[in-house]
């Protein structure tokens, strides 16, 4: 074919009686013409055609089966949600809602008293409050506690998480200065006791979620800063980051932050907690109230559907066992491992492959050196491209020339969709 041999773009737009063809002929064609220069035949333009209008309509976000080994996978949606939260969302969706009713009176309510006293119930917090992600908590209660003052906070914390973010830059934004205290890998009471001034607003320590500081290391214990705080009547924000409700190796929860001194406790929702994504704030209820009145919590606060999946989950925790069983997250980390043998060697008979035993990770900044003994499919690697453009998509992790699909990560269910998918590759 060359290139007068071309058809317009209303000829070949013609073909479908679609409201979208125009556009995609004009795509079909410009590729067409680049294809034709490259001395390459751009072949049936209709199918083309077809094609491209089929995939302007498929939706980019899509659901993906994770095999990669990783539980709170970041690039995949971090915390796949439980039943529960699901139903709630679609509840609340579906319909109107009293998301800011106050259905006794009739006047105007707030948000916020949805999932708050639930949040105090299982934290022991005075008062609770809810936004978007745990970067828009911590920004916000450094802007309503601290701005135009200082923030005392060990060097050993100042941490890069996911996508660049650092807890210094989110301070600088917030209007509060900075106040490094310690070194890199130990920090004492005393260092914070020794910076407090005139212009300091409060403590701030932040979890190292994502990394650990190992060998010649000193860091304070909370109750032993919570007295610093005490001691200069000033408010200590504990950031835990990953938000654990339930005892985790290393990871505190939000009710033994509270428990040993913090005044404030901010973490996420979508991580080991197993929710959506969420920034939750709990502790004093004078210092969530400043939270509350100020101008950010309106830009930062949660939307409707994150908010009723949030109380879906929180309601899974007022029975510890029912959360270890239908929260996603909390599964996959207790689960047994000769379950996911199983689970592997189910796989593997199906889709041909072999059994390798392997390690999975929590992931999302939590847990770092956290190895979780796990099984895994081995295939070829070649597999890796096209089980990828499969649908849904499979995502496991290619190693020394094998794709390993990793079992801790799957369910059952979704074991037999990889096994099929496997199967259909050519």
């Amino acid at each position: 074919m060359e290139l007068r041999d071309l058809p317009s773009v209303d000829e070949l737009a013609r073909e479908l009686d679609d409201p979208l063809a125009v556009d995609a002929a004009r795509t079909v064609l410009t590729r067409a013409r680049e294809e034709i220069r490259a001395g390459a035949d751009p072949g049936d333009l209709g199918a083309r055609l077809r094609d491209e209008l089929a995939a302007v309509r498929r939706p980019m976000l899509r659901r993906v089966l994770n095999a990669t080994g990783v539980i709170v996978h970041t690039n995949l949606g971090r915390a796949p949600l439980a039943p529960a939260a699901l139903e709630r969302a679609i509840e609340v969706g579906r319909s109107y809602s009293n998301l800011e009713l106050e259905l006794a009176t009739g006047s105007r309510g707030s948000r916020q008293d949805h999932v708050a006293a639930i949040v105090r119930r299982l934290t022991g917090a005075e008062a609770a409050l809810v936004v978007n992600n745990n970067a828009g908590a911590l920004l916000l209660a450094l802007a309503a506690l601290a701005e135009a003052r200082e923030v005392i906070v060990s060097r050993g914390e100042l941490i890069e998480i996911g996508d660049g973010f650092r807890i210094p830059d989110v301070l600088g934004r917030s209007g509060a200065r900075l106040v490094e205290v310690g070194t890199t890998n130990r920090t004492r009471a005393a260092d914070y006791d020794r910076a407090v001034s005139p212009e300091t607003a409060l403590l701030l320590r932040v979890h190292q979620s994502n990394f650990r500081v190992v060998g010649f290391t000193e860091q304070p214990a909370l109750k032993d800063l919570a007295a610093v705080a005490r001691r200069h009547d000033l408010p200590l924000l504990d950031d835990l980051g990953s938000g654990a409700l339930v005892p985790l190796p290393d990871e505190p929860t939000a009710r033994d932050a509270l428990d040993g001194g913090a005044d404030l406790v901010c973490f996420s929702g979508d991580k080991l907690l197993g929710g959506p994504q969420a920034g939750i704030v709990a502790g004093r209820a004078d210092l969530v109230e400043k939270l509350r009145r100020h101008p950010l919590h309106r830009a930062l606060r949660i939307d409707k559907l994150s908010l009723a999946a949030l109380e879906g989950t929180l309601l899974l925790y007022l029975e510890p066992g029912r959360a270890l069983a239908e929260v996603p997250v909390l599964r996959m980390l207790h689960e047994d491992s000769a379950t996911v043998r199983a689970r592997a060697e189910k796989l593997a008979a199906a889709a041909g492959g072999e059994v390798e035993e392997t390690v999975a990770r929590v992931g999302g900044g939590a847990l770092p050196l956290e190895e979780l003994p796990s099984f895994a499919c081995s295939v070829d690697e070649s597999l890796a491209a096209p089980l990828r453009d499969h649908e849904p998509p499979i995502i496991g992790i290619v190693r020394d020339g094998r794709l390993l699909l990793d079992c801790r990560t799957l369910t059952d269910a979704e074991a037999d969709e990889v096994a099929a998918a496997v199967s259909s590759c050519p």
